[in-house]
């Protein structure tokens, strides 16, 4: 799934999906643009449209996708730790207070979440973050 605020890069896949952002952050891998560049077009979509929504799926995902940094740079990509906060339902985050209710975070999908916390994250840009709430029906 590509959100419509994306779609300027989606072409040549020069910036690394939302999709791909979320599924690197569940399985813990902190992928660097430098090592999304190196990933052929091929590979990069393989990336976009494989899931892992189970364990065994974060695995599989994991190891083709550290196969192939390590092929292209000669290491891993690096870890990071797993902190799904897009999944906890009882409060919205502090960054997405102003802009959602409750019942509204609720309604959300993990990944519209996901989005949302990554795009309200303080030092970045923001300029996808209103195309990213209009997107999903979340005006102002």
């Amino acid at each position: 799934m590509i959100f419509g605020f994306e779609q300027d890069f989606v072409a040549n896949w020069r910036c690394i999906p939302m999709v791909v952002r979320y599924r690197l952050d569940t399985c813990g891998i902190k992928l660097k643009l430098a090592h999304w560049h190196t990933l052929s077009l091929d590979q990069r979509q393989w990336l976009v449209d494989t899931p892992c929504e189970t364990l065994d799926l974060q695995k599989q995902y994991t190891l083709q996708l550290q196969a192939w940094v390590t092929e292209q740079t000669g290491q891993p990509a690096g870890t990071i730790a797993v902190e799904p906060v897009w999944l906890q339902e009882e409060a919205v985050p502090p960054d997405l207070v102003a802009v959602l209710t409750l019942d509204r975070w609720r309604q959300l999908t993990p990944l519209q979440r996901f989005v949302l916390l990554k795009l309200s994250r303080p030092g970045h840009e923001h300029r996808n973050l209103p195309l990213a709430l209009r997107e999903f029906g979340l005006e102002q």
